[in-house]
């Protein structure tokens, strides 16, 4: 859009020269005219904007030149056909391409909308085959947006299939890992171009090295940007002298080392870790002819990451491939009795018998289905009580869908309601009591009782009249005790885990059904908590046994959880507590009074209770008691009328 402004310069520069020739010197004057005259059909032969200015200015030019030709007109008339032919070209070219410099050059235009206009800029550019005005366009763009990732990996592709220019590319790659240096795929790509480039190998071993000190955005990539490197090192042991190779083997081995310390941590029991090591083994059986080395590797990887059955059979087929039997059947009686997810430890166990039968004797076989029927019959009787576990309905499933509406419709609005009908319930229980009717409230609890026995459907609210008196009595769902419950509590959880990172957690372990992280309810953000059900006790035992491992750089906390944990104490076991001598209150505003046989228990909502560390007036402390300063050792107030009048007083 400003092009014509270097072009002008370039030609007021020039004109200035023809100034400084002799008038007297013909040839001289001749060339610089000459050249002058090549500039300007240079520039009407590019799509500039306002080219017809150049033109004018052309004309112009040409009349001073002494050319008859009409200097204020647009047309063509009195240019060669070349030139005529040029400029009408570069003005359909720019015709083009103005509704595309007008999108990445609007004021009004957010940083989005600008980047994929350059997007589709480039694009076009491509589609016309010209890789000079693509890269120019790409620079452009990389100069408004340095820090777009998306921009950078779009050129270095383009040059990597069109240009294939090696001194260009690795300029562009040192540029693009210089400004997005979190993008792991641009330093694959940059190792990738240096080597194609028939780089050295210390320029090579300082490309890794910087990707290795700036924060990618993932484990993943790491893993990516080691095995670049791993398999340079490998193409480049290919072509080395005989002499160099214990050299380069070391230096094989010690990038294999640095990827696995460095990633087993963040990758354990993951598919990624185990095509590590499995390169890592075949490596050394293949280059360094060790095969205690490889056996190495694959019990590194039994370590941590044990609990996964692929790679057990990763480590057994190596043994089968170099022929070793006897290894290989001791590694089968290692692994057959482990945990594995899901069908895995029904799989070892056919796999184990597979292999005696073709490559072992049939003592060998006979041994093996010895040691593989307990264990089969063993997850058998498990999966069938897992199956008889998710087959029972549970009791709230067998109300009826009418009374399930009718039992949301009477729960209370308010505490007012809470409260009303308990205190109705009491004042019918003590009419019963006085009128001698326990014989009949007895009764109808039997009859309850009994219908839940048979099997009948039990209602909602059952009212029986008893001396004129309704008593209603609400089922409770039966719930689970403690024992019953196989949950898990976790504590110090990452902020940022989410019940994936618990699901491949619990992977070696089995048997989760159920991940509720706790959050806050105004900012939905993880307070760290979780629990996590299980099918059965053993599964749960064996998650708790993974107590104080580390998860997304947390040692976090596993235990069984107990839902009495932090609840009140009920009212018996209060009053017992309160009782032998000391003084105590419990949440219905019962008050020993320290012999334990006075005590007076305060009814109400608006019970006139007394602070435990406040003496009201008239009374004194003694022995811990509170006593009345006129009687000299009454006991203390035992009703709220007592309070009132006091204070009436």
């Amino acid at each position: 859009m400003e092009g014509n402004k270097i072009w002008e310069a370039y030609r007021e520069y020039e004109q200035a020269i023809l100034q400084t020739v002799d008038n007297a010197d013909t040839e001289a004057r001749g060339k610089q005219i000459q050249h002058i005259r090549s500039i300007f059909h240079r520039q009407l032969s590019v799509p500039l904007a306002d080219s017809k200015s150049t033109l004018l200015a052309y004309k112009a030019w040409g009349v001073e030149q002494g050319i008859s030709i009409d200097a204020d007109s647009t047309d063509l008339d009195g240019i060669s056909p070349l030139v005529a032919s040029a400029y009408q070209k570069a003005l359909q070219m720019y015709i083009a391409r103005a509704p595309f410099e007008e999108k990445i050059s609007g004021n009004n235009v957010s940083d989005s909308d600008r980047l994929q206009s350059f997007m589709n800029y480039l694009k076009f550019e491509q589609s016309l085959g010209d890789p000079v005005r693509v890269q120019n366009l790409y620079e452009r763009a990389v100069v408004v947006f340095p820090v777009a990732s998306e921009l950078w990996l779009d050129y270095t592709r383009y040059l990597d299939e069109t240009v294939k220019v090696a001194g260009i590319i690795k300029s562009v790659y040192s540029r693009a890992t210089k400004s997005c240096p979190w993008v792991g795929q641009l330093w694959v790509k940059y190792l990738i171009s240096l080597e194609r480039g028939h780089a050295s190998e210390e320029e090579i071993s300082d490309v890794f090295e910087r990707s290795m000190t700036c924060t990618l955005s993932s484990f993943h990539e790491y893993l990516d940007v080691f095995l670049i490197r791993i398999d340079g090192l490998r193409r480049r042991f290919l072509t080395t002298l005989e002499e160099d190779c214990s050299q380069r083997l070391a230096l094989l081995r010690e990038t294999f080392q640095r990827a696995v310390e460095y990633l087993s941590p963040h990758l354990k029991n993951t598919d990624d870790l185990l095509s590590l090591h499995h390169y890592w083994a075949n490596l050394e059986l293949n280059i360094g002819k060790d095969l205690d080395a490889a056996r190495r590797v694959w019990e590194n990887l039994i370590k941590t990451s044990g609990s996964m059955l692929a790679v057990w059979k990763g480590y057994i087929a190596m043994e089968v491939g170099q022929g070793n039997i006897y290894q290989a059947r001791s590694l089968y009686k290692r692994c057959y009795s482990r945990k594995f997810g899901e069908t895995g430890s029904e799989e070892i166990c056919a796999l184990w018998v597979q292999f005696e039968r073709q490559c072992g004797t049939l003592q060998d076989y006979d041994h093996a289905v010895e040691k593989v029927a307990p264990r089969l019959k063993e997850l058998r009787l498990f999966k069938l009580q897992q199956e008889s576990k998710s087959s029972v309905v549970p009791m709230d499933q067998t109300i009826s869908l009418s009374k399930r509406k009718l039992l949301e419709k009477r729960k209370p609005d308010s505490d007012y309601t809470d409260e009303q009908p308990s205190a109705k319930k009491k004042r019918g229980a003590d009419q019963l009591m006085k009128k001698g009717d326990l014989n009949n409230v007895s009764r109808s609890k039997k009859g309850v009782e009994s219908n839940r026995g048979e099997g009948k459907e039990v209602s909602i609210a059952q009212s029986s009249a008893i001396s004129g008196q309704e008593v209603t009595k609400h089922t409770q769902p039966k719930v689970k005790s403690f024992e019953d419950q196989c949950t898990a509590f976790i504590s110090n959880l990452s902020f940022k885990a989410n019940p994936e990172d618990l699901k491949e957690f619990f992977k070696d372990v089995g048997g989760v059904k159920d991940i509720r992280i706790l959050k806050d309810k105004f900012t939905r953000v993880s307070r760290g908590l979780a629990y996590v059900d299980f099918c059965d006790d053993d599964h749960l035992a064996a998650a708790i046994a993974k107590n104080k491992q580390t998860l997304l750089g947390k040692r976090i906390s596993i235990a069984r959880s107990d839902p009495k944990r932090g609840k009140k104490v009920s009212d018996g076991q209060k009053s017992t507590a309160n009782t032998g001598g000391e003084k105590g209150d419990d949440r219905h505003g019962t008050r020993s009074n320290g012999s334990g046989d006075d005590g007076m228990q305060l009814k109400g909502r608006n019970t006139f209770a007394v602070p435990r560390n406040v003496r009201p007036p008239g009374f004194q402390m003694t022995n811990k008691r509170l006593v009345s300063e006129e009687e000299g050792g009454a006991e203390n107030p035992k009703s709220n009328d007592e309070f009132r009048k006091m204070f009436i007083k």
